[in-house]
């Protein structure tokens, strides 16, 4: 009699799920760069490129554009065209003044989202209820938003102490993260310019002292953003708006509401992105403050890829360029070796993906940026101020064949299409 023997084969182990590869990339991608800037800076020699003074401001440049850059994400991600975040940022500013010079930097934090909020439900409006182009929409949103913001500045402005018809100083600022032990020993190893171990300890720095408690605020914003949009029911209902709205509403979801409600959130966050440039970048509100930041912030969504934490890349990207013109002469111009690196490596990666064609345009405007950084010896300071607006350029022109954006963004949608 013979025995028949079954032999259990175990299951495999579990592949890791998507989210950890992401986030180790994300971990690599993020090491990798802090290694070119070290190295960068250790061949330039100007240690000025990544010091703690130039990561604070930095990070303090970053947070309006990338607030308008997640007021991008929310909006498009619900299938409707934001062009109107500047007009929003611009609304913000005067009700971040208004409100702080009269309750605190608290009441005007909610002064700014509420006015942002209002520019976002007149788009919403015009777009959403009345099928007006978005881009019509958004255009006609911040022309609106530069007219009324000067002339509620002339009209509240003018009588207060520290005001004017353009202007409003004297404001109290919101408080600041100060964690002295920390700052101090990070601050003393970031000036050893030791490869890699002082630019992190130069971050830490930063962070721990004297930062405003907005850039946490703005952090945990992207956090939240992320986690709301792709980790919740509702998060998945929105997007789903984005990408077959006629889907959607078969499957009982209120199209109209969840647009309005995404373009709303997307004014709030843009309304905050002015609040930042009045009482975190600056010190006090001027009209034209926004300086095309919202549009700087439309550029980081689009490069992003309509997701936070790349919108939140391409913000600090550009924050960094636009702290840059603040910095020394030798700074600004190794920043031109710095370009020339990245755009080298983004040649390496173009080619390991068979896409030759942008690699040689990758390559060759990368050589330029070489040949620029070698033979001069300094950067004009007029170009120093374009740097944000030339980075926009070249990020939109360089950055953006592989991207790809919501089905149904700026299409037009009427309730009942589905049937």
């Amino acid at each position: 009699m013979s025995t028949v023997v079954t032999t259990t084969t175990p299951p495999p182990p579990p592949a890791p799920s998507a989210s950890v590869g992401r986030s180790y990339r994300w971990l690599i991608v993020t090491f990798g760069f802090l290694a070119i800037v070290s190295s960068v800076r250790l061949i330039s020699g100007a240690h000025e490129i990544d010091s703690v003074g130039t990561i604070q401001a930095a990070l303090i440049a970053t947070c309006p554009i990338l607030l308008a850059a997640l007021g991008g994400v929310w909006a498009e991600r619900a299938g409707i065209v934001n062009i109107g975040l500047e007009g929003q940022m611009i609304l913000g500013t005067w009700g971040a003044a208004y409100f702080t010079y009269f309750y605190g930097p608290w009441g005007g934090l909610l002064g700014a989202a509420l006015m942002g909020a209002l520019g976002g439900l007149l788009h919403a409006v015009a777009t959403v209820t009345f099928g007006v182009d978005h881009i019509v929409s958004g255009v006609a949103l911040n022309i609106i938003g530069a007219g009324a913001v000067a002339f509620l500045a002339e009209a509240y402005f003018r009588d207060l102490d520290g005001g004017g018809i353009k202007q409003l100083t004297g404001l109290e600022t919101p408080p600041k993260v100060e964690i002295p032990w920390l700052g101090d020993a990070a601050a003393e190893l970031a000036g050893k310019h030791w490869f890699v171990i002082s630019d992190l300890a130069a971050v830490v720095a930063a962070l721990t002292r004297n930062m405003s408690i907005m850039v946490y605020l703005v952090a945990a914003l992207v956090l939240f953003t992320a986690w709301i949009l792709w980790r919740t029911t509702f998060g998945l209902r929105l997007r789903s708006c984005g990408e077959n709205p006629q889907a959607a509403e078969t499957l009982g979801v209120n199209v109209y509401l969840f647009k309005y409600v995404a373009v709303v959130i997307s004014g709030v966050f843009a309304g905050l992105g002015g609040y930042m440039l009045v009482l975190v970048a600056s010190s006090g509100f001027v009209t034209g403050q926004t300086g095309g930041r919202g549009y700087i912030g439309l550029a980081a969504m689009i490069f992003g890829n309509w997701r936070p934490f790349g919108a939140a890349g391409a913000a600090t990207m550009f924050g960094y360029t636009d702290a840059m013109q603040l910095r020394n002469a030798d700074a600004v111009h190794a920043l031109l070796l710095l370009v020339a690196v990245l755009l080298l490596v983004f040649t390496v990666m173009r080619l390991r993906q068979g896409d030759r064609k942008n690699a040689i345009l990758f390559a060759a405007v990368g050589v330029g940026f070489l040949a620029w950084f070698l033979l001069s010896d300094e950067v004009p300071r007029e170009f120093a101020g374009m740097t944000p607006y030339v980075a926009t350029l070249l990020v939109l022109a360089l950055g953006t064949q592989r991207l790809r954006m919501p089905a149904a963004d700026g299409k037009p949608y009427r309730k009942g299409q589905a049937g």
